[in-house]
């Protein structure tokens, strides 16, 4: 794949990105993609492996190899067919998705691995400017009617091959806007909400329905829902937040983050949002540190934080991982995003003992360090200290899907909390009511973008399946 000796003669090269002075005064993308000759020598870098181990850490199994070549060869068309024969929606992935793909790069095991994600992020950014993402109407009708609940990378993914091979889609959302957690979850400087309208603009020309405000359990009968359709597929995200129990709780400027970024999204997208929550001129306290801890940073430094502080409870992992323990899996190790570039202070192995305020508004934390032995955590006597704090966000992940979906179409519920359904073997994907399937955060529980879609392309397949006898759909 790509030149033979590629991988000896060419250095990885990272995206570039925009000044951090020039892109905190906006919410704009700044992450630039590669040029057609930097393209051409970052494929030109993977090697002739053998085994590809990258399509195996890449959950959707992205033909890599292939279209690394293919840029290479500069043959761009065909690039774009190979990744989407396995990828819905690789401008998703290639900006937010944290590519375990490259940590299983056989390059990884002692040299830095293809920048497979930065290709990616070009191969979909080129096919979009020359027109080449078309929409794909079936051929014939099927008569079926699959109705798809939650619009994020699972509903849509699945939304789109039912549509492909002839079902009438309808999509419920219970958002104003489709997207899911990546239209309001997802900062605009990570990923433009334009990526969604431009898929959801081909989708509609390939049949599916799109309905907002459709909140099923509130305003929409489960009931109704299953009769209306032949098969229905719970794509929704894992948004029931992890609660932080101590006390001063209740104190006002103590927020999950998705209370914070929802609404920052909707004033992007020009709404007016009332009592929206700033970071502007307060001392702000992220505790979680995660990916979505990170976009609360990013958030804060562009709303113009006085201080930004962002605690984590487990210890700080290696600068860098012991390749040859854990490759090709993904490495515990350092990760500094590009919102903690932007100004951050970050500490690990601390835990808030308890939130102070004066007049029911908070004013401080009051946290201490931890050291862990055997798996457990303890409090490191004498290391307890207070630090302002007018605004602290709850960014500790996601306990499961929002039990009230479930609840109201009766599904059985795994120990977590989530649709119970297999992956494998007959009734894949199906749950415990009748013609009702799971796909996604809704079945797994809190995952990554390229699970989802992964998830969302193997329920179509099972639903279409369950309709039709067989099915043409990829595994």
């Amino acid at each position: 794949m790509g030149k033979v000796t590629g991988f000896l003669e060419y250095e990885r090269l990272s995206e570039a990105n925009l000044p951090v002075t020039d892109r905190v005064r906006n919410y704009k993308e700044f992450v630039l993609h590669l040029t057609d000759d930097q393209a051409r020598i970052q494929g030109a870098r993977c090697m002739d492996c053998g085994i590809p181990f990258c399509m195996t850490g890449c959950p959707i199994n992205n033909i890599i190899p292939d279209w690394n070549d293919l840029v290479y060869q500069q043959d761009w068309r065909r690039a774009i067919d190979v990744l989407h024969s396995t990828n819905n929606f690789p401008e998703f992935t290639g900006r937010i998705c944290p590519a375990p793909c490259e940590a299983a790069c056989t390059l990884n095991i002692n040299a830095d691995a293809v920048g497979i994600k930065s290709i990616e992020h070009a191969i979909i950014d080129k096919a979009w400017e020359n027109n080449w993402v078309v929409p794909q109407p079936p051929a014939a009708k099927t008569g079926k009617k699959v109705a798809v609940v939650g619009s994020g990378p699972a509903g849509l993914a699945a939304a789109q091959q039912l549509a492909r091979v002839g079902h009438d889609v309808v999509v419920l959302e219970k958002q104003d806007r489709i997207g899911g957690l990546l239209r309001y979850g997802i900062p605009d400087f990570k990923m433009e909400k334009s990526h969604i309208d431009r898929r959801m603009a081909q989708m509609e020309a390939e049949g599916v329905e799109f309905r907002v405000n459709q909140n099923v359990g509130e305003n929409v009968k489960a009931e109704d829902v299953i009769n209306e359709y032949d098969a229905v597929i719970l794509a929704g995200g894992a948004e029931y937040p992890r609660d932080l129990p101590v006390p001063g709780r209740e104190l006002d400027g103590v927020h999950f983050a998705m209370d914070f970024l929802t609404p920052q999204n909707k004033v992007v997208a020009g709404d007016k949002v009332e009592n929206q929550i700033m970071a502007t001129n307060k001392h702000v306290v992220v505790i979680g540190g995660g990916d979505t801890g990170s976009d609360c940073v990013g958030t804060s430094n562009r709303h113009g934080a006085v201080s930004i502080t962002q605690f984590e409870l487990m210890p700080q992992p290696p600068e860098k991982e012991n390749k040859e323990l854990v490759w090709p899996d993904w490495p515990l190790k350092l990760r500094t995003s590009s919102s903690h570039e932007e100004g951050c202070e970050r500490d690990w192995s601390i835990m808030t003992k308890e939130l102070v305020g004066e007049n029911g508004k908070v004013t401080g934390l009051k946290a201490a360090r931890v050291e862990w032995k055997d798996g457990r955590m303890q409090e490191v006597p004498g290391t307890e200290f207070t630090m302002p704090a007018d605004l602290v966000l709850l960014a500790m992940g996601f306990v499961s899907p929002v039990q009230k979906v479930l609840d109201a179409f009766g599904v059985e519920k795994d120990n977590r909390g989530n649709a119970k359904a297999t992956t494998d073997g007959e009734g894949c994907y199906a749950t415990s009511k009748p013609k009702v399937f799971a796909a996604g955060d809704m079945r797994r529980g809190q995952s990554l973008v390229v699970w989802a879609i992964r998830e969302g392309r193997q329920a179509a397949r099972a639903v279409d399946e369950f309709l039709m006898g067989s099915s043409t759909l990829p595994r």
